[in-house]
């Protein structure tokens, strides 16, 4: 004789199941990092910190928004240089640490049209592909852009790049 109880707890355990295997791994949510005027769509809910780093020389404040989804990590980064004749070398030095950072030679992936963004020759989607010390792969694409006299990173990193999560996300980054 079946149980009513039994079936129940059975059907529930099976819908509970069905329900976790069918959760996105990827929660795209529309995002405004602290202090910022962009606008990015992250697949997850990012954290944001401030720290000091230098570039071209100078002692510089970057504000980083980021998290991880289906094991890729997903960042943003803005820095204020203060003059227009800072960012070019700010975003040069930014690029050059992103692709020693990876290592592999540099791809570029074509220019980063941003809507909103000050135009620059340096705004270019770069991709990288290199092998860690224990074998495996370590791949990257990082978007770079500018306003004014922020320099900004959009970057997705890990083992394998899911290439229509990257497009979406780096599509989808605008300023006003």
């Amino acid at each position: 004789m079946d149980c009513p109880l039994r079936r129940i707890t059975a059907l529930s355990i099976a819908l509970a199941a069905g329900l976790c295997a069918c959760s996105p791994a990827l929660n795209w949510r529309e995002t405004h990092p602290p202090g910022s005027l962009v606008t990015a769509l992250f697949p997850c809910k990012p954290d944001h910190h401030i720290r000091r780093v230098m570039l071209a020389g100078a002692e510089l404040a970057m504000q980083l928004s980021s998290c991880t989804a289906a094991d890729n990590v997903y960042a943003l980064s803005r820095i204020d240089v203060g003059q227009a004749d800072r960012v070019t070398p700010v975003l040069q030095a930014l690029r050059d640490a992103a692709a020693q950072n990876i290592g592999g030679p540099t791809a570029v992936r074509g220019p980063q049209p941003v809507p909103g963004m000050t135009p620059h020759p340096l705004a270019q989607r770069l991709g990288w592909r290199s092998a860690r010390q224990d074998g495996s792969t370590l791949e990257a694409q990082a978007a770079f852009f500018t306003h004014g006299t922020q320099v900004y990173q959009a970057t997705v990193v890990g083992t394998r790049l899911d290439a229509d999560a990257a497009d979406t996300y780096f599509a989808a980054l605008k300023l006003p």
